[in-house]
């Protein structure tokens, strides 16, 4: 089980920012090329979401609802029951971070990726994991604001503009340019990638200078940090127990309950940190470490059970069930085209 490189990148980060941290008019600097970072990444998410992928996918409402349920009312509750860890195993601010990770969204390119190994429904993986990341725009904020309160700036009016202008504006001006500029992210796809990565890694190293300058790493030990990975190995284990055997319960096939496996237990590191950023200002650094952590942990054990899932008999098609396949098979290659 390999580290994700990303996540090496991400620590490298950090790393320069301890030694290293932004401070005075650098730090003023900082601060803005990543507020512009911000919005050119949710300009990027809405100039990459094709319309007519959104649309095909309406047609697998009952999975999306499901994804979207597990993601943002299941991960909460689980959030939100972390409480009673506090201050035994977690600290306040760490628990803070921790509730948040159950409030962003899910993500998109590792659900596909996980998915497509385990031989699940593909075209309902990326459309689950794009609703899930348009919805977080305006559900994760929501949730923080009335979860948190204060500590994620509250229902202020400063913060709701805050908001809207760094994630609604961008994502809906990138939505209403896609006609113009989607062929040019299709073909540069690679490249905007790189862009994407160190926008976010902008972001962090922001954090973590804001957080290193006020000596908040004071704060965490090496035992409360062992302490977060358990609770977080728990929440992901419950999740993936939930979204598999809920998704049995609910009568979804093979297919469709991989997909709501993948895409209903993970949380998104591109969305979180960005709004992390946006929601919790100086103190973004410890909100955003349950994340990093937890983004880590899920794609090495999602990488084992896609693995094994891959290796499951495939069932065989019946002449009756044939005419379900070809339908879903015209919707991913209509998604894939989208």
């Amino acid at each position: 089980m390999p580290i994700d490189p990303y996540i090496l990148l991400l620590l490298g980060t950090v790393g320069i920012a301890a030694l290293l941290p932004a401070r005075g008019t650098g730090a003023d600097v900082a601060s803005g090329a990543s507020t512009a970072a911000i919005a050119f990444l949710f300009f990027l998410y809405g100039a990459r979401l094709s319309t007519r992928e959104a649309m095909d996918g309406l047609k697998h409402w009952r999975l999306h609802t499901t994804v979207l349920a597990c993601t943002f009312v299941v991960f909460p509750l689980l959030g939100l029951a972390a409480r009673g860890l506090v201050p035994v195993l977690l600290t306040h601010p760490l628990y803070q971070g921790l509730l948040f990770l159950t409030l962003v969204p899910s993500t998109v390119q590792s659900s596909i990726a996980f998915t497509s190994i385990a031989r699940g429904n593909v075209p309902a993986a990326i459309c689950a994991g794009s609703f899930s990341s348009l919805a977080g725009i305006v559900i994760t904020p929501l949730l923080a604001a009335a979860l948190l309160g204060g500590n994620a700036g509250g229902f202020s009016a400063d913060s709701v503009v805050k908001i809207v202008l760094q994630l609604l504006v961008p994502f809906l001006a990138g939505q209403l340019l896609r006609r113009w500029v989607g062929g040019f992210i299709t073909r540069h796809k690679k490249v905007l990638g790189y862009v994407d990565r160190a926008s976010i890694l902008l972001v962090v190293y922001t954090a973590f200078s804001e957080g290193m300058v006020q000596g908040i790493w004071h704060q965490v030990s090496a035992l409360r940090l062992a302490g977060l990975l358990a609770v977080e190995a728990v929440v992901l284990a419950v999740m993936l127990t939930l979204t598999w055997y809920g998704g049995k319960a609910l009568r979804f096939d093979r297919e469709d309950r991989i997909a709501i496996q993948f895409a209903g237990s993970k949380k998104s590191l591109a969305s979180g940190l960005p709004m992390a950023s946006v929601l919790f200002g100086a103190h973004a650094s410890l909100a955003v470490l349950p994340l990093m952590l937890f983004h880590q942990m899920q794609l090495m054990v999602c990488a084992v059970i896609a693995k094994r899932r891959a290796r499951d008999p495939q069932p065989e098609v019946t002449e009756a069930a044939a005419p379900t396949a070809g339908s879903r098979t015209a919707v991913g290659t209509a998604t894939r085209s989208g």
